[in-house]
């Protein structure tokens, strides 16, 4: 063939990798279209999986003390039940001692601002004042046409919530009681030659998640308890509210963290004024640094060290795929991918440097 007929040798490479990414971001996208699209399956499990990291040592430890493993399931599982409903119960019943309290300081403050609103820079007239507030009345009042559909909708979630806690529950339960034998069986799906390889993967990936899980909880702990305590000396109301709140979104690092901090700000201005509202601002401010320069560095260290891009891209990633959950477990999942990878990059140098040795293709390298 004559040279001017033949392609450059940039042309190639660059088709080469062009249709092998084609390839690959269409598995990924249908791969997320399923994950969606059975999202009242998967995302009831992947809460499990999480839960199941969080509380598979207090089952092995029951286990190694003599008690059945299925005894000790079922201790670890209703001791989370018992957390979980009274952790609601403690802040439901806050919220209907402190609610009423709220909502005249609320009260007082919209009075607040439509006497600013007279008397301050806008000077606006009473008409003026009065017309905005119909306005207002007049908004409300016009959605109470889809008051039954909205009714609906939730009804609807509310059954599909409830559908998943149940699966949560019982896919928590068979991971915590044999979840090495569940796992056995996926490896075994895999061919023969790679069994070795996605079992050493999966304890990996599993050791990042439980690690993962524990820090997490520390931090949220440490968050939680430093902003409702702050909020407490500032005599803000619905301090366990707020504590709960803040224990929930650190699970969701970054912005997590971010919003459940604004929310005892704004109600700590709403009951208490802005100088209250600046003070536990900083309470916030100085419990987040804390927790991002020294107890995160301290507790994740190299294991699950993700770069902060990352988790950004994953936390955006997880938002578009699943919502709020998606964001819950966009982290944990960016975490595990990062430590299987590591760990087969590692495993393939160790092969390169000693192709006769023990780790390599085939083989059955020691559990992470």
């Amino acid at each position: 063939m004559s040279d001017r007929y033949q392609v450059p040798i940039g042309v190639e490479i660059a088709t080469q990798w062009a249709w092998r990414i084609l390839v690959i971001a269409l598995a990924g996208g249908i791969g997320i279209w399923l994950l969606r699209y059975f999202s009242e399956i998967t995302v009831p499990i992947a809460i499990a999986v999480l839960g199941t990291a969080l509380t598979v040592d207090a089952v092995d430890w029951l286990d190694k003390r003599g008690l059945p493993r299925v005894a000790a399931t079922f201790i670890v599982v209703i001791a989370m039940l018992v957390a979980f409903f009274g952790m609601l119960a403690l802040v439901g019943q806050q919220l209907s001692t402190q609610v009423a309290e709220l909502r005249s300081s609320v009260v007082d403050g919209i009075s607040q601002v439509q006497d600013w609103a007279k008397t301050g820079p806008l000077q606006l007239s009473d008409s003026q004042v009065q017309d905005w507030v119909d306005n207002v009345k007049e908004s409300i009042s016009s959605s109470d046409t889809s008051v039954v559909a909205r009714l609906a909708e939730v009804g609807t979630t509310l059954t599909h919530v409830l559908a998943g806690f149940f699966i949560a529950l019982f896919s928590a339960f068979f991971f915590l009681y044999e979840g090495q034998r569940i796992w056995s069986w996926i490896v075994a799906l895999f061919p023969a030659g790679a069994r070795a390889r996605v079992d050493s993967s999966g304890h990996t990936a599993w050791a990042s998640l439980t690690a993962f899980v524990h820090a997490t909880v520390i931090v949220a702990l440490t968050d939680a308890i430093g902003i409702a305590l702050g909020a407490w000396v500032l005599n803000v109301p619905l301090t366990f509210a707020i504590g709960v709140l803040v224990f929930l979104g650190a699970f969701i690092p970054i912005i997590g963290a971010l919003l459940s901090g604004m929310v005892a700000v704004l109600v700590a201005l709403v009951a208490q004024g802005p100088w209250t509202a600046l003070f536990m601002l900083i309470v916030v401010i100085v419990i987040q640094q804390i927790e991002s320069h020294v107890l995160q560095p301290f507790l994740m260290g190299r294991l699950v060290a993700v770069h902060p891009l990352a988790i950004i891209f994953a936390i955006a990633a997880g938002v578009t795929v699943a919502g709020v959950v998606g964001a819950l477990i966009a982290v944990p999942l960016a975490a595990c991918l990062n430590g299987v990878v590591r760990h087969l990059v590692s495993v393939a140098q160790d092969y390169q440097d000693d192709p006769e040795g023990d780790v390599g293709p085939g083989t059955d390298p020691e559990p992470a």
